[in-house]
């Protein structure tokens, strides 16, 4: 689904809101969302792709006369390459794609399919070319007995300066075509006049404190000094923040090609999101550590800060992994290599957890698992963390490096298929890259 079937979703969503307020509890809302989602299909096509800000080049092109079919709104290429149709047959590809195929949802009740069609501009199509589109768009559902409750044309969710299309169509049942003509208010789609809800006070939460089951208390965020750390905590986490400076001055040198090996088969911006997350974990972890924050709080705001700037799935992994490996460090004692090894086999359950990736899929989680288990090993053999490390960190270059040899499984990627094949995963890359770093800091912690 591209990101106008996303707004489908969260205008449904918007109304399940009202649906909230009227006494349906979280369960109810959330099958309503999922019930929106496996009713919509989308299905894009591209004339050009689309530049990122301050990029050089756009990331990916599309020969004159050609158009590529199944692109992804951030940015992906598409998954083949036609020549370029008239108006007519671009509406016929579109319609054919979307009304084939078994995952069609089948009519709700015996008068037939109803659907809400929307037809996306992604950037740089004029308005008169999409409504050509569409006359033939729905001349080609009336002949399939697909009623048409509501069309939608315009530019709902564009992708930079990309010219293309994408049809996206909600098969409707009679809550989500009730839900769908009310009043809605959501970034990616506005319908009908909203009432602003009244303001109202919300008490600020309570500090949790510093223990494992509950989150550690923000340094510099207003909400007082931080936990009582140990001496020992407290100079691990100094270093931390030393190496979360090293660790972005790293990614920074790296960002571009991070970005070029994530843009052959993703949406290019794996080294924006690296930069912005690390610079902002690394200035996160000086301000706690100055004002004398252990080892776990250091983390915990790294993490936060960490997955607010860089956002998206990477943002959101490698906070869980600082958070994981802080649980175990503590705020209150001397770390050991121990904890170090507790705290990275926490990562993989909850990072595997999260994303449901394991060793093979081509993403971060094929560098993850060498390096905690070589870790571990080499800690378990007696060797010192220094030395263990070091292995580790090499067991995550070289799996690393063999993930251009894999097909993805997971993930926006996997679409391509042998598209990524002799390309590295970025994700794995940039993790790699910054065991590298922790390395380097490793003798002199001795």
């Amino acid at each position: 689904m591209d990101g106008v079937g996303i707004g489908v979703v969260e205008h449904t969503v918007d109304h399940a809101a009202v649906e909230a307020a009227a006494g349906h509890d979280l369960d109810a809302v959330e099958a309503l969302a999922r019930r929106a989602n496996e009713r919509t299909r989308s299905m894009g096509v591209a004339f050009s792709g689309c530049t990122l800000p301050g990029a050089g080049r756009p990331l990916f092109t599309v020969p004159e006369g050609r158009m590529a079919i199944g692109l992804g709104i951030h940015g992906e290429p598409g998954i083949a390459e036609v020549d370029l149709p008239t108006a007519d047959g671009l509406a016929e590809l579109l319609v054919e794609r979307l009304l084939s195929g078994e995952e069609v949802p089948p009519p709700d009740g015996p008068g037939g399919a109803r659907v809400v069609a929307l037809l996306n501009g992604l950037g740089t199509v004029k308005y008169e070319e999409l409504y050509v589109v569409y006359r033939r768009v729905a001349q080609l559902l009336d002949t399939a007995g697909v009623f048409v409750a509501d069309p939608q044309v315009g530019e709902f969710c564009t992708s930079f300066d990309m010219a293309g299309v994408s049809l996206t169509l909600l098969w409707l049942d009679d809550e989500l075509e009730r839900l769908w003509f009310a009043a809605a208010d959501t970034p990616a789609f506005r319908t009908g006049s909203v009432d602003a809800p009244l303001p109202r006070s919300v008490p600020a939460p309570a500090s949790e404190g510093a223990g494992a089951a509950g989150g550690a208390t923000v340094a510099g965020a207003g909400s007082g000094p931080p936990p009582e750390a140990s001496e020992e905590s407290r100079r691990l986490a100094a270093r931390i923040a030393e190496v979360l400076g090293a660790a972005h001055t790293a990614i920074d040198a790296t960002a571009e090609e991070l970005g070029r090996i994530d843009a052959v088969a993703g949406d290019g911006d794996h080294g924006i999101g690296m930069r912005r997350g690390t610079r902002a974990a690394a200035q996160a972890a000086a301000a706690a550590a100055g004002q004398g924050a252990g080892a776990l709080t250091t983390l915990d705001t790294a993490a936060s800060a960490w997955s607010d700037r860089a956002g998206g799935t990477s943002g959101a992994i490698w906070a869980v992994i600082l958070r994981a490996v802080g649980r175990e460090l503590g705020d209150g004692r001397a770390p050991v290599a121990a904890d170090l090894v507790r705290g990275l086999n926490r990562a993989v359950e909850q990072v595997t957890a999260y994303g449901k990736a394991v060793p093979g899929d081509k993403t971060l989680v094929d560098a993850l698992v060498p390096l905690a288990d070589t870790f571990a090993a080499a800690v378990a053999s007696g060797a010192d963390p220094a030395t263990a490390w070091a292995k580790a960190t090499a067991a995550a270059g070289a799996a690393a490096d063999a993930t251009a040899g894999l097909l993805p499984r997971l993930g926006r990627a996997h679409v391509h298929g042998e598209r990524s094949l002799g390309t590295p995963d970025p994700g794995a890359v940039s993790l790699a890259t910054l065991a590298g770093v922790v390395a380097e800091f490793f003798p002199s912690a001795r």
